[in-house]
């Protein structure tokens, strides 16, 4: 989405809040007349029609809206006090109707999470799917995908006792009861598709543990000196180097960030 939105209105006064709300969120309006909306490009663009400005009756304001979708664009309907439009125009907007100033914030925070392209690789959220032997992901962008069991060769199919997202959402660890740790990354489950299918990274704690020893020697850390960097107990650090357990992504960013390293370095073989 691009960051400046079209106003469509001739009323002097309906500009402004529309320009507060969007530039708090980041993003530039521009005004433009009724009569400009062929004019434009509106691929790939959001369009804002004032439905109290004399320009618009219940067929032009159908047509203006219209018009946007057919052309690639996102239309958007403010309306002021008890008026109503009808059924097509609220489905042609995909029900983006204002009526309020918290309408008007909430659609601009919309727009700006639209423009965000990262979004598809970032989970909002990972959980075990109500139908057995799957699990459950959201993407922030709000499409989902279903994984079935086994998710990857590592997978022993025990239950999952814990889910933890990275600090940047960009990955999810799965611990299963057997011990067994998966990572499973955001970008693997495809771009915008509903039901795509993703895949998962199984740990290997041993390896993960002796690149982390290397990453902390390389630093000229002592464990005791990582210990006090992060808050974990040197003890619980020592059994990471050694391979006998396998941290959570967030405790590995952790550790990593204490070294001064990114998350990924440890988790590579480079």
């Amino acid at each position: 989405m691009p960051e400046i939105v079209s106003l469509f209105t001739d009323r002097s006064g309906f500009a402004p809040q529309w320009r507060s709300a969007l530039e708090r969120h980041g993003l530039g309006a521009r005004l433009c007349d009724p009569e400009e909306l062929g004019t434009l490009t509106l691929k790939g663009s959001a369009a804002v029609f004032d439905a109290a400005c004399e320009a618009y009756d219940d067929d032009e304001l159908l047509t203006a809206v219209g018009y946007v979708r057919a052309a690639g664009g996102l239309p958007i309907v403010h309306l002021e006090g008890p008026e109503a439009v009808e059924d097509v125009v609220d489905e042609v907007c995909r029900g983006r109707i204002v009526r309020d100033a918290g309408g008007v914030d909430r659609i601009a925070a919309t727009l700006s999470r639209a423009g965000d392209r990262s979004r598809a690789r970032r989970f909002e959220f990972v959980t075990v799917s109500p139908r057995d032997g799957e699990i459950l992901c959201i993407l922030a962008d709000g499409s989902s995908s279903l994984l079935k069991r086994p998710l990857a060769e590592g997978d022993d199919e025990t239950e999952i006792v814990a889910i933890s997202l990275a600090e940047d959402a960009s990955s999810a660890t799965l611990e299963l009861a057997t011990g067994t740790t998966l990572l499973l990354e955001a970008s693997s489950l495809g771009s915008h598709v509903d039901g795509g299918r993703g895949a998962s990274i199984p740990i290997d704690g041993a390896r993960l543990g002796a690149r982390l020893r290397e990453l902390r020697l390389e630093a000229g850390l002592t464990q005791a000196e990582l210990a006090r960097r992060t808050g974990i107990h040197r003890p619980n650090i020592a059994r990471v180097e050694a391979g006998r357990h396998t941290p959570s992504l967030e405790t590995l960013a952790r550790l990593a960030a204490a070294i001064g390293v990114p998350t990924t370095r440890v988790l590579s073989e480079d």
